[in-house]
């Protein structure tokens, strides 16, 4: 039997947590289930987990916070918020603090099954040895990391190295905007389009030190990275 993935759950709701980690087991999942955000953050640096599934409101330290304390050590580790919370302002604000997936109460367990599944074997497909160039970029996309020239590496976020990976990829041509945000973001909807929105926003200061390398907007279709 292939070895089980180990997931750190954060829930304060004891029963909504004792389900989630019940059902998970059940797909040979190990999961590790914490009532609030300190407890969660010892956990997670004692035992390694390769996937967090983080409440937004807990007592303590709330799921932001811990996934901004969490980012400042590991930028790679995939995360998915659950929250009760609808506004724009805060699953953009989830998304921006490093988020990978974000999904709202109530929600099913079969759709967090299958949220965790396509999380897990996009970052295992998407490993690669590969370092690219990119006008006097170099990026070296297993270590997430950006260097120009001889200056120091910029390290990328989780999300920041798979978009910058993909627009490499289609280099010159456009990137479907509903392709990559179902594929990076796991649906396409008004949510996932600004938090992407915020990542190209990045990637263009990032990358603003070479003047010959643009990332435009094809209204209507995607993004286009010219270099």
């Amino acid at each position: 039997m292939p070895k089980s993935t180990t997931i750190l759950l954060a829930e304060d709701e004891p029963a909504l947590g004792q389900i989630i980690k019940e059902s998970l087991e059940t797909r040979n999942f190990n999961v590790l289930l914490c009532d609030n955000g300190e407890k969660a953050f010892e956990v997670y640096k004692n035992d390694h987990p390769e996937l967090l599934v983080l409440d937004v409101m807990m007592p303590k330290k709330d799921g932001f916070t811990l996934a901004k304390d969490i980012r400042s050590i590991d930028e790679t580790i995939p995360i998915i918020f659950l929250t009760a919370k609808s506004q724009t302002q805060d699953v953009v604000e989830g998304f921006t603090i490093g988020g990978n997936d974000y999904l709202k109460k109530p929600f099913s367990i079969e759709e967090l099954i299958v949220r965790i599944n396509s999380l897990l074997n996009r970052t295992r497909v998407q490993k690669t040895s590969e370092i690219l160039t990119i006008g006097s970029f170099a990026f070296n996309f297993p270590k997430q990391t950006l260097q120009y020239k001889d200056e120091a590496r910029i390290q990328l976020t989780h999300r920041e190295a798979h978009l910058l990976f993909h627009l490499i990829k289609n280099k010159n041509a456009v990137l479907d905007r509903s392709l990559i945000l179902n594929k990076l973001w796991g649906n396409d909807d008004f949510f996932s389009a600004r938090s992407m929105d915020v990542f190209i926003t990045k990637l263009r200061k990032k990358l603003s030190k070479d003047d010959s390398i643009q990332i435009i907007n094809v209204r209507g279709f995607g993004y286009k990275l010219i270099c």
